[in-house]
């Protein structure tokens, strides 16, 4: 596994280990209150493991390896960590029969021992997952963008509240910017997917890129996709295709784009096929979350995630994911970072 770590040059914290702490309760209170209001969500319990084989687990981009055990009570049954709970979400809005316009959210934590470490990237991932029953009528790419305002107005409103509490000075723009992600390539063509993203950032400040998943000009998609939640291949203005997207914006102490939340309109039967068909994965219409949507057992539904230690990396202005969430680094990370008054917890 390689690492790549970053070093601000003369970073200093804004806040101790103890007001970071407190700080860290404080927003995730206000954050998550706002965004219930505003979606119209209820809070649910989630799993911390499902069974294997079922579909239910998310694939991420199909490589990354969930951290599995067997259960002997259960005759050895495979079980699962979660990677995310994007299927898992759809399912529950089906059993807790959610009508149109309401949602659910909850706290995600999984283990992704697969990702490579770096100031933004750790094997433990906590966010808030949404998912939120909608009508046909609402798939389609107006309703799309006016989710993701809301989102965004959520984290805005978030960041005035963390500057006004703990002094910090804010940063975000007032206003999203939504850019297909194959817009990207036609502006950056000699760059790659992530310097896209950064080059947008600086010149934005906050932006949505529509379309990940979907293959672009170049014959490549600007990134991964499940093809089992993100609606990525339904066409929408011009030749573009993609019902989904990331919310990224510019981090100065990083100079990097910084994802905050990926979502997206979930795909119904006839994207759901046309996908599984495109990542040669029809095999898995078998599977039991498969099956209970192509037999029309689950509403039309809209969702993502929500990175709880990256809002608060964000608002807090640190250098490195570890100064918000307690995990496991490899020693040089440790070291180098203690020689550069980044403290990890």
């Amino acid at each position: 596994m390689r690492n790549k770590l970053f070093i601000p040059k003369n970073y200093q914290t804004y806040l101790s280990t103890v007001e970071t702490e407190k700080a860290i309760l404080s927003l995730k209170d206000f954050f998550q209150q706002n965004l219930a209001f505003e979606l119209d969500l209820i809070r649910v319990t989630a799993p911390l493991f499902v069974k294997a084989g079922t579909g239910i687990n998310d694939d991420l981009n199909g490589v990354e390896k969930p951290v599995s055990f067997a259960v002997k009570e259960m005759a050895d049954t495979k079980i699962e960590v979660v990677q995310s709970l994007a299927k898992w979400k759809r399912m529950m809005l089906t059993d807790l029969g959610i009508q149109p316009g309401k949602g659910i959210y909850t706290d995600m934590n999984a283990i992704r021992p697969d990702d490579d470490l770096d100031n933004l990237h750790s094997i433990y991932v906590d966010q808030w997952d949404w998912e939120k029953v909608i009508i046909p009528e609402q798939r389609n790419l107006d309703f799309l963008k006016d989710t993701v305002k809301t989102i965004y107005s959520v984290i805005l409103r978030t960041e005035k509240f963390v500057c006004h509490e703990w002094n910090i000075e804010p940063e975000l723009t007032e206003e999203i910017t939504f850019i297909h992600s194959e817009e990207l390539l036609e502006e950056y063509p000699q760059l790659s997917p992530k310097e896209r993203e950064r080059q947008a950032c600086k010149k934005y400040g906050a932006i949505f890129i529509l379309g990940i998943g979907s293959v672009l000009k170049n014959g490549e998609p600007h990134d991964g996709r499940a093809p089992d939640y993100d609606d990525w291949s339904t066409p929408t203005i011009k030749d573009y295709c993609g019902l989904n997207g990331d919310i990224v914006v510019y981090n100065k102490i990083l100079d990097c784009a910084f994802e905050l939340s990926s979502m997206g309109i979930r795909v119904d039967k006839e994207a759901l096929l046309r996908q599984l068909k495109i990542h040669q994965a029809e095999s898995r219409k078998d599977l039991y979350f498969h099956r209970r949507l192509l037999n029309g057992e689950m509403p039309l539904s809209i969702g993502g995630g929500i990175g709880q230690s990256r809002l608060c990396m964000y608002y807090l202005r640190k250098a490195h994911i570890g100064e918000i969430q307690s995990s496991i680094w490899p020693d040089s990370i440790v070291k180098s970072c203690r020689q550069h008054n980044i403290f990890l917890l």
